[in-house]
């Protein structure tokens, strides 16, 4: 048996009993409020049609909780430094929710599709593994269901391009209490890494890490009050790592090189396979 999970078997009470001190002690942030799709920017001639079009999915963090509304938040910030970096508009729409693991944002997908709203997309950025943490998901299950995940996107919504944010380190955030820290940071970790390799595996996906500013600030700097959800500070330079990382692999892969990405229609383009290496950045 792995240590993580005999650990987990052992500490059990413990960790039930901390579990439920977290929950009653920290404070319980909404949402950002604000829109949820929109169209930014424009290119020089003051166009408004989409040069990249963008999915965001994700949990609590994806749906912004520790920012007051959505233009400082993940999606927002976003959308602002991709339009800004690629000059044209860019169009993007998130689907989060607090909560949420890996299998509920893809049956949210599935819902949004019959329902007719989920418009095509290029690209997707996931903000998820939080929550499959502290479920105690394994890294196999958990590639599984990032591998259903990503396929439903691309069937539902034509995404070629899948942009995987690590799953946020947990050891160091400052609501969670000892030996309940270590073991989900331990959790996340394996989760990040196993994310990693998945992301390796094909030249269609790439794994951002989280900033290094993530890694040398004292947490409380960059966090949100609740010392679990980002600030509007981490929001801004998490989102300036996914845009770099947009920027640098749409559309200059070698697949890509000489063609527009689609901007309008259907699903044209999924599992096209986007034969370029995959990487992960450290910003």
């Amino acid at each position: 048996m792995p240590m993580l999970a005999l650990a987990r078997i052992l500490l059990a009470p413990l960790l039930l009993w901390q579990g439920r001190q977290v929950r009653r002690r920290v404070p319980k942030l909404p949402e950002a409020s604000g829109a949820r799709l929109g169209l930014i920017g424009s290119d020089h001639a003051g166009h408004a049609a989409p040069r990249l079009r963008l999915l965001i999915v994700g949990d609590s963090s994806g749906a912004g909780v520790g920012a007051s509304t959505q233009d400082e938040a993940l999606a927002g910030r976003l959308a602002q430094a991709l339009a800004r970096r690629l000059q044209a508009p860019v169009a993007w729409q998130l689907v989060a929710r607090t909560g949420w693991t890996t299998p509920e944002a893809a049956a949210a997908l599935r819902t949004l599709a019959a329902q007719g709203r989920l418009p095509p997309a290029d690209v997707m950025v996931t903000a998820l593994g939080v929550n499959d943490a502290i479920a105690g998901t394994s890294p196999t299950r958990w590639i599984r269901q990032m591998s259903a995940l990503e396929a439903c996107a691309r069937e539902l919504a034509g995404v070629q391009l899948s942009v995987v944010s690590a799953v946020p380190p947990m050891a160091r955030f400052p609501a969670l209490p000892q030996p309940l820290r270590r073991l989900l940071g331990a959790s996340s970790r394996r989760l990040d890494q196993a994310l990693q390799r998945w992301a390796a595996d094909s030249g269609a996906r790439v794994h951002v890490e989280m900033p290094v500013v993530v890694r040398r600030e004292s947490p409380e700097a960059l966090m949100a009050a609740d010392g679990f959800h980002p600030g509007p500070a981490l929001y801004r330079v998490w989102a300036e790592a996914l845009a770099t990382q947009i920027v640098a692999d749409w559309p200059s892969s070698p697949a890509l090189a000489g063609a527009q990405p689609p901007l309008a229609g259907g699903a044209g383009g999924a599992g096209s396979g986007l034969g370029r290496p995959s990487r992960s950045i450290a910003t």
